[in-house]
């Protein structure tokens, strides 16, 4: 039996698919891809010391890599292609080349070490040492120690501020922070603050410190240039995350306690604001452009997109379980969020608001960071 095949039928069918299949993939990719662009994640496991290296071109896991036991603080180097974290159990930086996958240094700081920061231009890294009451110095380009500064007791994080003049570190256990010359660390005042003091943003003139408890409603607002506390300031609920917007102007905190979004206005010092969000928001992050913040529902396994300048909460986008720390890619396209429960990440795409896919990694993910190289 003879087929006859219309063609004019046929062809448009062709033309129509291969053009639905190609919209297909330019939705699931950036909208900034060029030429021999390389986009990572990089997901530090807590519970089976690895990081894993998720591909966000091709939305795939390429390695899982032993980085040590608890791993912390993970961070992209500004200039850099490398992924620097800690081993909290071990005691040491460690150091990934992005391009190999490998371990390529390991820099023993002291005991128990949390989190990690840079200096503006990428030269420096400060690490503080919770065990042992001293923050470092390294040298970014050898990997070298080059300066070490006596704390307060128990430090837990050491932020550098945005111009690269002090570095303010948290005191957990005295209920201080201390605050030093970057470059040669010595100190240049201790404020007291409220109990178990954590996370800490800085003003990007450097004039103000805001800073977390980790067992109380308040945050505490101190002085830079002065070396003084300003206030605390009740909150109504303990703060989960800090998020500042670019120009200072305001400073974003999920509680859990609350249900919802606490604002601050950072020029008056006050609550400004309040948006009931769900169950458990628990973290955050800021679109490029600060119009967009996406919170993160640990419980309700959802992320929640905020639209900034209505104080509009959208139709929350669906996850995994347990979502907690979220990161935007450097475009904004693409949304990370981590479910600690489920070992998985989310992707998703912020145009559409969108869930692209799942992808599996390694037990107890919590921390994250991602590089364009």
């Amino acid at each position: 039996m003879k087929i006859h095949v219309n063609y004019r039928v046929v062809i448009p069918l062709v033309l129509l698919f291969g053009f639905g299949i190609r919209q297909i993939v330019l939705e699931q990719q950036p909208s900034f891809l060029r030429p021999g662009l390389h986009l990572f994640a990089y997901i530090g496991n807590t519970k089976d010391g690895t990081l894993t290296a998720i591909d966000l071109i091709k939305m795939s896991p390429t390695a899982t890599v032993e980085v040590g036991a608890g791993p912390s603080g993970i961070r992209a180097h500004p200039t850099r292609k490398e992924i620097w974290g800690l081993s909290s159990a071990g005691g040491y930086v460690w150091i990934l080349d992005v391009e190999s996958n490998q371990v390529v240094a390991r820099i023993p700081v002291g005991a128990e070490p949390y989190a990690l920061d840079f200096s503006p231009d990428g030269a420096y890294a400060y690490v503080a040492a919770s065990g042992a009451n001293t923050v470092a110095e390294i040298d970014c380009s050898s990997r070298r120690i080059i300066a070490r500064a006596r704390t307060g007791k128990r430090p837990w994080i050491a932020r550098v501020s945005p111009r690269g003049k002090l570095l303010i570190v948290s005191n957990r256990a005295d209920a201080t922070i201390s605050i030093l010359d970057a470059q040669s660390l010595a100190t240049l005042g201790v404020v007291g603050v409220v109990s178990q003091p954590e996370r800490i943003v800085i003003l990007p003139d450097d004039s103000k410190a805001f800073v977390t408890s980790g067992d109380s409603d308040q945050i505490s607002i101190v002085d830079l240039k002065q070396h003084v506390l300003l206030t605390n300031l009740a909150l109504g609920g303990t703060p989960d995350d800090l998020i500042l917007k670019p120009d200072g102007g305001e400073l974003y905190i999920p509680s859990r306690i609350t249900h919802g979004l606490i604002v601050v206005n950072t020029a008056t010092d006050e609550v400004g604001d309040f948006l009931m969000l769900g169950s458990a928001p628990s973290g955050g992050t800021l679109t490029p452009d600060a119009q967009t913040l996406y919170v993160s529902d640990t419980t309700a396994g959802r992320v929640i997109p905020i639209t900034i300048d209505q104080r509009r909460a959208a139709a929350p986008i669906t996850v995994g379980q347990g979502p907690g720390t979220c990161a935007l890619s450097p475009g904004g396209d693409i949304l990370l969020a981590v479910d600690s429960a489920s070992n998985d990440v989310a992707v998703i795409r912020t145009q559409t608001s969108s869930l692209v896919t799942l992808i599996a990694v390694g037990t107890g993910p919590r921390d994250i960071a991602i590089k364009e190289f």
